[in-house]
């Protein structure tokens, strides 16, 4: 087994394979990023899926943007989503949901763990602001969950590095603690130390420029939401691999 394991928040299929390249194990592959990631396309799974033969591929289910907690059509769809995941043959699938009074919403999650089938289960960050994290933890193991993405209940994974150690010491084993948001190649190795966590969550991206040469930079697609209409972030495989050195000092 190795000492670690890396994952890759790709944003697209050119992403995923730059995470591949650069020598990570396992992507999250997600569509709507500013909002903290969504369900991607069907195209973009199937194209992420024939792409990556030699990286795991795990898939985000989650309708929209905002809080986690969803109505009955919005849970139909993400059951759907999971029965599709699992049709184009992804490795797991990264959920989360929670009830109005902050708690895991157990009921839901069973649902989607039963729908996964033989896939991994990831609850994702909706861990982060979830009332209980000592309780939504022993939820999760009870219910089959295989990790947990999780900053700590901080901004970022480095900020949160005391109550990462606290719940890799209760988990004890029984599921994975995959630290994430803000992980980089300047954080890793002091995260992995303190807290004792060998799963790691990263973007890894770069700003790219667009090739287009005639620009209106009057114009946004976002509307009042001031976005970059003439660059895009991507991941690099030089910054996936010198973040992965940067803890286990080999390759770059």
């Amino acid at each position: 087994m190795a000492e670690y394991l890396f994952e890759v928040c790709a944003n697209s299929v050119e992403s995923c394979l730059a995470a591949q390249a650069g020598g990570a194990d396992r992507v999250e592959l997600c569509a709507g990023i500013p909002e903290g990631g969504t369900t991607p396309s069907y195209g973009t799974v199937v194209a992420a899926r024939e792409a990556m033969r030699r990286t795991r591929l795990h898939v985000i289910v989650r309708p929209r943007g905002g809080d986690f907690l969803y109505s009955p059509l919005e849970q139909r769809i993400m059951l759907e989503d999971i029965a599709q995941i699992r049709r184009l043959g992804a490795d797991g699938v990264v959920v989360g949901c929670l009830t109005p009074d902050g708690d895991v919403d157990t009921a839901l999650l069973k649902q989607l763990v039963e729908a996964a089938g033989p896939m991994s289960v990831t609850f994702h960050r909706a861990f982060d602001v979830c009332r209980d994290p000592v309780r939504a933890l022993e939820e999760l193991v009870s219910l089959g969950c295989s990790r947990i993405l999780t900053s700590g209940q901080q901004p970022t994974a480095e900020k949160g590095i005391p109550l990462l150690r606290q719940l890799r010491e209760q988990a004890a084993g029984r599921i994975i603690l995959l630290a994430g948001c803000g992980v980089n190649e300047n954080n890793i190795a002091r995260i992995a130390a303190e807290t004792g966590i060998r799963e790691f969550h990263f973007s890894a991206r770069e700003e790219v420029e667009s090739g287009m040469k005639y620009r209106n930079e009057a114009v946004s697609m976002g509307g009042s939401v001031q976005i970059a209409e003439y660059s895009r972030p991507v991941t690099t495989a030089g910054r996936v691999a010198r973040t992965i050195a940067a803890l286990t000092g080999k390759g770059c």
